[in-house]
């Protein structure tokens, strides 16, 4: 993993670290979509504070960093977590962890139960892996969606690694239709907590942290973008 990451001076600069520039970086799109809405705000976007600020233990949080295209190394296999955002934060007493995942109209990927069938030799240790950061004993219903679990875990991996007390799992959709939303739902009833649109809810310890996810509505302007 590098350690050294150069300042963006516009949306576009953000283009460079997809994996696939040409065929993601579109209009309407959710990489250039929440580049934008982010880079606009140089900040926590308006929609993402009041979010944040809806938690009791978020209150007063500040934006330290947001790195986009973000990795994070993941037991099983060569593949990391690449968060659309991870962004370093504090409240008056403590450091926040928040992996960003941005929507459109693009799915989670595959469900569990593909991801499975697919066959691998570090599957099975790398879901041992995100069990474990996410604390749960029951076994995982073949319909939740992989990018869910590897998203949030990378947000407790992270809150670890640089001592942060909270992780934070948002999903920042800028869907007028809300597609997806119904996967984002299962995969908080996993956590045994119920979502709400624009609040960040809290998950319990997870990993060590205090976890929280939130599904948050994106201004729709920056589709045009």
């Amino acid at each position: 993993m590098p350690h050294i990451y150069i300042p963006a001076r516009s949306a576009d600069d953000w283009a460079q670290f997809l994996a696939d520039p040409e065929k993601h970086w579109r209009t309407g799109y959710s990489a250039r979509t929440l580049a934008h809405s982010w880079q606009d705000a140089d900040d926590f976007p308006s929609e993402i504070q009041e979010a944040l600020a809806s938690n009791e233990y978020l209150a007063g949080i500040q934006l330290l960093l947001a790195l986009p295209e973000h990795q994070v190394p993941l037991v099983g296999g060569a593949k990391p977590s690449q968060n659309d955002i991870w962004a370093l934060a504090r409240t008056s007493t403590d450091l926040v962890s928040i992996a960003v995942e941005g929507k459109v109209k693009e799915p989670f990927g595959p469900t569990m139960s593909d991801w499975l069938a697919e066959g691998s030799k570090g599957k099975s240790a790398r879901l041992a892996f995100l069990r474990k950061e996410l604390n749960l004993n029951e076994e995982v219903a073949g319909t939740i969606r992989y990018q869910l679990l590897h998203r949030t875990a990378s947000a407790i991996i992270e809150a670890k690694r640089f001592g942060a007390t909270h992780a934070v799992m948002i999903v920042h959709s800028f869907s007028p239709s809300r597609d997806w939303i119904q996967d984002f739902e299962q995969f908080a009833s996993l956590l045994r907590v119920e979502s709400a649109v624009n609040k960040i809810v809290s998950a319990g310890i997870r990993g060590g942290v205090h976890l929280h996810i939130g599904w948050v509505c994106g201004n729709e302007k920056y589709l045009f973008k």
